[in-house]
C-alpha cells in the first residue's frame, strides 16, 4: 500500500499530514502506530487526516491519531497543522472551519501564524490532592478538547515530566483513559512556561496545543495571570492563548502559534492485520 504524506510540526510538536478527502485511506491502529514510529516509520507525534466534512455545515473534518494509532478528540497543535495543510490543498479563504469530536474548530490564517478558536473549557476541578509514590501533590484538571491535568512547580527545567508524569497519567482519578500532564513554572507578567507529558504518546514532547491552553487557563484561574497569555514550550516557541473569563465560565478561547510544512514524501505499508 502506497501512501503520500507531508511532515509538518507545531512549535516543535511533528505530525503525518494525509489527504483523505476521497475516503481511499482507511489505516489499522498498528499502521499509524507504525508511520509515527521514529526508527521504523516517518516518526510523529500523531497522525491527522483531512476528510470530507459529512453531514455537517463545517468545510473539511480533521481526525486525530496519537503515535499509538489510538484516537483522539483534538490536538491544538494539530489543528494549526491541519489548517495550513488544507490551505495547501487549495484552501483560499482567510477562514477555515473544520468538525472534531470535540467540536467545531474555526481557523484563521495570520500571516506565517494560525490562530483557532476552540469550544470552551469543561470538566474543570482546581487544587485536587493525589497521592503518589514520592508523596502528595496537588494538581488542577480541565478539559480543553481532551483531558488535562495541570501542576505549578518552582523550575521547568527541574521538573520530573516522565516519571511524575507516567503516573498522573495512570492515576485512578483519571480513569479509564487516563490524562495528559503539564507542569506549569509562573514567569513575570503575562507569561508561563510549559512541559506536557502527552498521553498517546507516552512522552514528553516539545509542545502541545491543548495543554498549553489548559495550562493557561488553569494560571489565570488559580494564580490570576493576566490573558493574553505567553506560553513557552519546551521546543522553544512561544505560543498565545487567549480567552475571556466571567465569573469562572470560560469562553472564546484561541491558540495562535506557528505551523511549518517540513517534507513531503511517499511510504509503502504492509497490509493491516485487521480493519480497524
Amino acid at each position: 500500500m502506497s501512501l503520500k504524506f507531508t511532515k509538518m510540526n507545531g512549535a516543535g510538536n511533528d505530525f503525518v499530514m494525509i489527504d483523505n478527502r476521497d475516503g481511499s485511506v482507511c489505516l489499522s491502529r498498528d499502521q499509524i502506530a507504525l508511520i509515527c514510529n521514529r526508527h521504523r516509520g516517518v516518526g510523529a507525534d500523531g497522525l491527522l487526516l483531512v476528510e470530507k466534512p459529512g453531514d455537517s455545515d463545517a468545510d473539511l473534518r480533521m481526525r486525530y491519531y496519537n503515535a499509538d494509532g489510538g484516537e483522539a478528540e483534538m490536538c491544538g497543535n494539530g489543528a494549526r497543522c491541519f489548517a495550513r495543510f488544507a490551505q495547501s490543498l487549495g484552501w483560499e479563504k482567510p477562514e477555515l472551519r473544520f468538525m472534531t469530536p470535540a467540536g467545531l474548530i474555526r481557523a484563521r490564517f495570520e500571516g506565517n501564524l494560525v490562530k483557532i478558536n476552540l469550544s470552551p473549557p469543561r470538566d474543570l476541578r482546581l487544587a485536587q490532592t493525589i497521592d503518589l509514590h514520592s508523596g502528595t501533590v496537588k494538581i488542577h484538571a480541565i478539559n480543553t478538547g481532551v483531558p488535562h491535568a495541570v501542576m505549578f512547580v518552582q523550575d521547568a527545567d527541574e521538573a520530573m515530566v516522565g516519571e511524575w508524569g507516567r503516573e498522573i497519567r495512570n492515576h485512578p482519578m483519571f480513569q479509564p483513559r487516563g490524562t495528559n500532564v503539564n507542569f506549569v513554572q509562573l514567569r513575570e507578567g503575562n507569561v508561563i512556561r510549559v512541559r506536557t507529558y502527552e498521553r498517546g504518546v507516552e512522552s514528553e514532547t516539545l509542545a502541545c496545543g491543548t495543554g498549553v491552553v489548559a495550562s493557561a487557563i488553569i494560571a489565570h484561574l488559580f494564580h490570576r495571570v493576566p490573558a493574553p497569555i505567553q506560553v513557552q514550550v519546551q521546543g522553544g516557541d512561544t505560543l498565545e492563548v487567549g480567552f475571556s473569563v466571567q465569573e469562572e465560565h470560560v469562553s472564546d478561547v484561541h491558540l495562535k502559534g506557528p505551523a511549518d510544512f517540513v517534507f513531503d514524501g511517499k511510504l509503502t505499508l504492509p497490509k493491516p492485520s485487521a480493519a480497524r
